[in-house]
């Protein structure tokens, strides 16, 4: 069974920092892109990812609301993504979803990733 866990969520104030982390398990990790998306509270989950980081050459994407703020980082031998979260603002408070993808083709879309963790609640106050 394929399972996707993030962790690392909370409440934070704006300007503050958060390191979310995605741990997978019953896939093989090298073989897949890994993508983070949101879901800001009343909305629909973004079709378009946050960011996310090839298997092949760690090729990294980012949408460009978070393009200088957020990291995103891979370890294949600790089967584990880290989304390093800097400079937040309140608009970036949604749940906070992983993903994994063995697509090599439009990784920054929601319809692409096969699996799915159940996501954790990143707050910013204001």
């Amino acid at each position: 069974e394929v399972q996707v866990v993030e962790s690392g969520g909370g409440l934070v104030q704006a300007g503050g920092s958060l390191r979310l982390s995605c741990v997978t398990s019953g896939l093989i990790f090298e073989d897949y892109t890994i993508g983070w998306f949101r879901q800001a509270p009343g909305k629909e989950r973004e079709r378009e990812g946050i960011s996310c980081i090839s298997n092949v050459d760690r090729r990294t994407l980012y949408q460009e609301s978070v393009k200088g703020r957020f990291t995103i980082s891979r370890d294949n031998a600790k089967n584990r993504v880290w989304l390093q979260m800097n400079s937040l603002k309140p608009e970036d408070t949604a749940v906070y979803y992983c993903a994994a993808s063995r697509n090599s083709r439009n990784v920054y879309l929601r319809g692409s990733y096969d699996y799915w963790g159940q996501g954790t609640q990143v707050t910013v106050s204001s």
